[in-house]
Formats: structure tokens, sequence, C-alpha cells
């Protein structure tokens, strides 16, 4: 399998103060229903935000604003410094989409399909080389293979060369590895790093895997009731909710467990008393799993 790591990189453009994703004081109201009631958060140049959440949440609705697919009902929206509502094909050949699923296309060769694509955006930058985005991917073996002939996780990657064949400044993943083996899932979290390193890409990503989200994301933003409940990385985020850590070791052949939320501290103690009888000392930190899960009991708590 052809490796997803080599991404060619763009002359750097100018740096500049303005946030590629501003939103403050978003609202959604469908009917006598708010679905988004005060979002607000930034994204840098080259920051990969993971925007979780349970169903219902208003994730979906709020990234369909952002890309300019829905019309808000108030806020203030700056998608690459654009009101989109407002934006043009130029802005709109900024931006690249990875939704949860494609079933379009499947005439088409793989190779065919993305040179095809790839020339709408000619006229306003300068997309990648097809072959260099089929061998990103990991397509090259499949490159001349008609589109209904892949298999689930070979239409991913397509799903994602179509995504990134413009070369975007801002990079929308929905779910972006759903049906990637784990070969697979490492290669594009290496090309996302990538993305976002070399080429200074924004990334957007929603996934349900939050695991994946702990790997990937520069921050993790939790939406819940319509609005923001968590901003932060996972290791801010954990520390904000004091979620226990557990230390684990052993001693005099006997293996113990403690639960503890100041991991360091306790440590310290352990070997002031045992010292050297102290051995296979292992610190495990709570999850993004289980701090996702104690900000929503938390929020769910506090909203009833």
């Amino acid at each position: 399998m052809t490796a997803m790591s080599q991404v060619a990189t763009r002359p750097p453009e100018p740096p500049g103060d303005e946030p590629a994703l501003d939103v403050r004081d978003l609202r959604m109201r469908y009917g006598a229903n708010d679905v988004l009631k005060g979002v607000t958060f930034q994204a840098a140049q080259g920051e990969v935000l993971a925007l979780l959440g349970p169903n219902g949440a208003g994730k979906t609705t709020t990234i369909e604003i952002l890309e300019g697919f829905r019309m808000r009902s108030a806020g203030e929206v700056r998608v690459l410094g654009v009101d989109p509502a407002r934006g043009t094909e130029a802005w709109r050949a900024r931006l690249g989409i990875v939704l949860q699923s494609w079933r379009d296309h499947g005439k088409w060769r793989v190779r065919e399909l993305l040179a095809h694509l790839g020339s709408y955006y000619v006229d306003h930058r300068r997309p990648w080389d097809v072959d260099e985005l089929v061998e990103t991917v990991g397509l090259t073996p499949h490159a001349h293979k008609r589109v209904s002939r892949l298999s689930g996780g070979q239409r991913r990657r397509l799903d994602v060369a179509i995504g990134i064949v413009g070369r975007p400044d801002l990079l929308f993943l929905d779910e972006p590895t759903a049906g990637f083996d784990p070969e697979a899932r490492r290669e594009f979290h290496d090309l996302v790093h990538r993305l976002a390193d070399e080429s200074d890409t924004t990334i957007l990503l929603t996934t349900h895997d939050l695991d994946e989200a702990e790997k990937l994301a520069d921050r993790i933003l939790i939406l819940a009731g319509g609005t923001i409940i968590a901003n932060g990385s996972a290791e801010q985020l954990s520390r904000e909710m004091s979620t226990d850590a557990e230390v684990r070791w052993t001693r005099d052949g006997q293996r113990y467990v403690h639960s503890t939320t100041d991991a360091t501290k306790y440590v310290r103690e352990l070997f002031a008393q045992y010292d050297e009888e102290i051995e296979d000392l292992e610190v495990r930190r709570a999850s993004l799993e289980d701090t996702y899960m104690a900000l929503l009991r938390k929020f769910e708590g506090g909203a009833r």
C-alpha cells in the first residue's frame, strides 16, 4: 500500500492576523426550535479542530452554515475572511469538503474523475497533479478502475482525494476514516498532519471516533444543547474536569491500581514510601472519551 505521506506544498502566503474561521453568537432556528443558541469559536490558519457532540447537537447545521450551504438565523460568521452567505466561486475554490459518503460518478475511472474535478480549479488556484494525488491517497493500483468497482475503503480514499484536489485552505472532514482499515487510518492521520503543518491547511473534523479526534486535533470543541460547552486540547479538557488517572505498579510481586486526580503527587508519595520496591509503574491518564462523557454528564445535569 502506498503511504499517504507525499504532500506538495505551495508557496507560503503572507501571514495574516484574521482567523480562518471566526464564528460569533451563531444561531439557527427551525420554526420554534432553536438548534444553535449562540455558538462562538475561532480557528487559526493551519489548526486542526475536532467538533464533537451527541446526535442532534447541531454539528451538521453548523458545518453546513460554514460551508455556505445553509443560511443562519443570526450571528456573525467569517470563513477565510468571507461571510459564507455571500461566498463567490473563487471563495468556494478555497474550500475542500469530504462528506460522510458519496455515491455519484460510478461510471468514471478514478484518475479521469480527479483530473476532471481538478480542471474546475484552474482559474482560481493550482490543483494537485492528478498522479501525485492518486499516489498520495494510496490509489495508484486502482487509478484506471471504475469508481463503482472500488471497495469501501478505496471509495473513502477517493472521497478524501476529491476533497483536497483543489489544494484547499480550509478542509471539512465528516467521519473521514469510516471504512478504513488500521493501516489506512494511520496513513490518513499522517496526511492530515502534513496538510496542516506543511500546507497550512485549516481542518475542521467531525467524528464519533474520539480516539481519532484525540490523535488529530490541536483543539476539541464539544457542542451540546446548541452551544459550545467545552473548548481546548484533550489534555486541557481533562485537567478542567479533574478526571481521574490510573496509577498501576507492582510491589513484592503483587499488582496494584489506584485512581487519582493528581497522578504526579501520588507517584511522588508512592516512591517516598516504597522507593526501589516499586516496579512496572504505569500512569494511565483519562482518555478523551472519559472526559467527553464527564462533560456531557455535567452539562445534562445542569440543564435539568
